[in-house]
C-alpha cells in the first residue's frame, strides 16, 4: 500500500467530500445520516479548497490515483470565519433550509448553517491555525495520519506557525489517542475537553 501527500486543489473536491461522509460520525461512515450526502464536506472540507486562509494535503493511493485521506485547515481562523461567514455560509443556508431535513444529521447540518458556532478565544490564543484531517478506514493504522500531521507542521513553520490546533469529537477516542501520542494537549481555558493543541517543538519525532 503506497501513497504519495501533494497538495489539495479544488479539483479534490469530490474526493474530500465522500470521505468527510465516510468519517463523519465519530470516525465511522455517517451514511446512514444523511438524505443529503454532501453536507458534512460542505462544512469541514470543501471549504478549504475555496476560502482565503487556507491549507491542505491530500493522500493519493499511488495503485489508482484516488485519494484516500486529507488534512486540510487555516492559517488564520478569525479571517477564514469572517470569509466564511460573508461568502460561504449564507447561500449554502438559503439552498438547506432545515425544512428539507428528515434524518439527524441533515437536521443538525441544516441547522448549523444557520447559526454557524464561533470558535472559543482560548484556541487562538494558542494558535491562529486549525485543521482538519480524515482518512478512509482501509488505510488507517498504517502510519499516514502521522505523515500528513508532519507534512502540515512543516509547511505551517515555513508560514511563520508554531502550533496548531483541532476540536475533537468525544466519542472518537481513538482519535484522541492519536493525537497525544503526536503530542497534542488540552488547550488551557477552553470550554471543553476536545479542543487539543499542538505546539510544533513538542510534536513526537
Amino acid at each position: 500500500m503506497s501513497v504519495t501527500i501533494r497538495q489539495a486543489t479544488k479539483q479534490d473536491e469530490d474526493a474530500l467530500s465522500r470521505i468527510c461522509l465516510l468519517t463523519a460520525d465519530a470516525g465511522k461512515s455517517a451514511e446512514h445520516l444523511h438524505d443529503y450526502p454532501e453536507l458534512p464536506g460542505l462544512v469541514y472540507a470543501i471549504p478549504y479548497v475555496n476560502l482565503p486562509t487556507t491549507w491542505g494535503f491530500v493522500l493519493e493511493d499511488e495503485s489508482n490515483g484516488d485519494v484516500v485521506g486529507y488534512i486540510l485547515g487555516s492559517k488564520d481562523t478569525r479571517a477564514y470565519e469572517a470569509h466564511a461567514r460573508e461568502s460561504w455560509w449564507p447561500p449554502l443556508a438559503e439552498k438547506y433550509p432545515p425544512s428539507i431535513a428528515k434524518k439527524p444529521g441533515d437536521i443538525y447540518y441544516t441547522n448549523l448553517l444557520r447559526n454557524m458556532y464561533t470558535i472559543p478565544q482560548s484556541n487562538i490564543d494558542f494558535s491562529p491555525a486549525h485543521l482538519h484531517i480524515d482518512i478512509l478506514p482501509a488505510f488507517q493504522g498504517k502510519g499516514f495520519g502521522t505523515k500528513l500531521i508532519r507534512t502540515a507542521v512543516q509547511y505551517l513553520k515555513e508560514e511563520g506557525l508554531d502550533g496548531i490546533w483541532l476540536g475533537l469529537d468525544p466519542r472518537n477516542t481513538g482519535a484522541r489517542a492519536f493525537y497525544e501520542w503526536l503530542g497534542f494537549k488540552q488547550i488551557e481555558g477552553a470550554p471543553d475537553g476536545n479542543q487539543l493543541g499542538l505546539k510544533f517543538a513538542d510534536l513526537r519525532a
